[in-house]
């Protein structure tokens, strides 16, 4: 699908999360998206931010405007290279959690977004895509 927009962000610091948050924000507005979907993709997409710094060790945020026509969409992707996830079907589980969290982090996300896609190898990183669709 075409990406008709795109910018990578950086992910080192709580600073960072923060700056995600309101590129995705303002990025939903100009794709037209209500407030709720806003918040819905805002909130996913600060709860994975926060995840790439805390257990990742910092990585990437790539915001993608994209068209499949008639709709359009906007997709988060979040890299790490940090330790992997050794049981990705356990970190989705709700309440699960390998810090101090709730643990409603990755599961939480997914239920916000229309599109969710992990991938994560031991001692490579991690990658996790989001997509909501107008």
């Amino acid at each position: 699908m075409p990406v008709t927009k795109s910018e990578e962000l950086e992910l080192r610091s709580a600073a960072d999360v923060v700056s995600v948050r309101q590129a995705v924000r303002t990025w939903a507005i100009d794709a037209g998206f209500s407030l709720v979907d806003q918040t819905k993709m805002v909130t996913a997409a600060s709860e994975i931010a926060r995840n790439t710094i805390d257990y990742g060790g910092g990585g990437t945020a790539t915001l993608e405007l994209i068209v499949e026509s008639p709709r359009r969409g906007l997709r988060v992707v979040f890299e790490d290279k940090g330790p992997g996830i050794s049981d990705i079907q356990q970190a989705m589980t709700d309440h699960f959690t390998t810090g101090n969290g709730l643990g409603l982090g990755l599961g939480g996300a997914k239920r916000l977004v229309n599109e969710f896609h992990i991938s994560s190898r031991v001692g490579e990183g991690t990658r996790v895509v989001i997509t909501r669709w107008k």
